[in-house]
């Protein structure tokens, strides 16, 4: 479980020193949209040497999308050992997919890094990426070559995919409601993990924010990506199940494993009841936080 991801530009050092010293799960170091056309060569070498600064979370690349003509290049001079996964923006297709993990095969196998341990998560944010999610996702059965399968969760880009479709979202973003909800159903049909929502860019509205969490965590979704440092820790805090929420799941487990030892397997647990998609449920949950704590 991965709840915060903080963007940073790859280009400013002081911002980058600061990021990977925070308390976000994963720092994605960017070199796409905070990054001008001028200077994305010249901010790939600085990658590469934050990987070797201290940290306290997963550290993330971000190229630029497949269809650009910066994304090989990025991959090719970035991906190195210290790295933990890649963002890719702008997925439109399983084909895209493919490309990409082809590339990161190969550059894996040049520096000596275990093929297939690179984490590959693809940003759904325009209108074709939305609509072909469901294929999308299923990328892996049509994989050409043998290997494991490096995708493990889906990101939306809100920003990008409303500008894409000429929407123009007002504050709690009902207008987005239908492209959240297929990305989360298209995650699970494929066995993913819950994605990672988009951004939030309204700074000083905040009780909107904490509407915007509430919604998106009991929506499908497991984490958010970040934009400023401040919105690390109400992130953390609203995708990290309360204690009331973990008690409760180890009661229904403890509760269910014993019901089943009697030969039951639907029972009243809190006035609740309780049989076994409600027990899945909370040993996921109880396992989620188990690899937060962990870390």
């Amino acid at each position: 479980m991965i709840r915060s991801f903080l963007f940073t530009p790859a280009n400013v050092a002081r911002r980058v020193e600061k990021a990977l010293g925070l308390d976000a799960d994963a720092v994605i170091l960017d070199l796409e949209d905070s990054v001008a056309p001028s200077d994305k060569a010249a901010s790939r070498p600085a990658v590469v040497a934050a990987l070797a600064r201290p940290r306290k979370g997963l550290v993330y690349v971000r190229c630029n999308a497949p269809s650009t003509k910066w994304c090989y290049a990025d991959l090719v001079q970035t991906v190195r050992k210290g790295l933990d996964g890649v963002v890719v923006p702008k997925i439109e297709s399983a084909a895209d997919l493919h490309t990409i993990d082809w590339l990161l095969a190969n550059v894996e196998r040049e520096h000596g890094i275990a093929e297939g341990s690179l984490d590959l998560m693809p940003q759904i944010e325009t209108a074709a990426g939305v609509h072909r999610v469901d294929r999308i996702v299923q990328a892996r059965n049509l994989r050409p070559y043998d290997g494991p399968w490096r995708v493990k969760r889906l990101c939306f880009g809100a920003g990008d995919y409303a500008n894409d479709v000429g929407l123009s979202p007002t504050l709690d973003e009902p207008e987005l409601a239908a492209a959240r909800a297929r990305i989360v159903l298209a995650s699970r049909a494929a066995g993913l993990e819950g994605p990672i929502d988009s951004p939030w860019f309204h700074f000083k509205e905040s009780a909107a924010f904490a509407r915007a969490l509430e919604r998106s965590r009991r929506g499908g979704f497991q984490g958010r990506c970040c934009v400023h440092p401040d919105q690390i820790a109400p992130v953390n805090e609203a995708y990290m199940p309360s204690a009331e929420e973990v008690a409760s799941a180890q009661r229904i487990v403890a509760a269910f494993a014993a019901a089943e030892k009697r030969g039951a397997a639907a029972i009243q647990i809190d006035g609740q009841m309780v049989d076994y998609p409600i027990v899945h449920r909370a040993q996921k949950l109880l396992d989620a936080v188990g690899s937060l704590k962990r870390k």
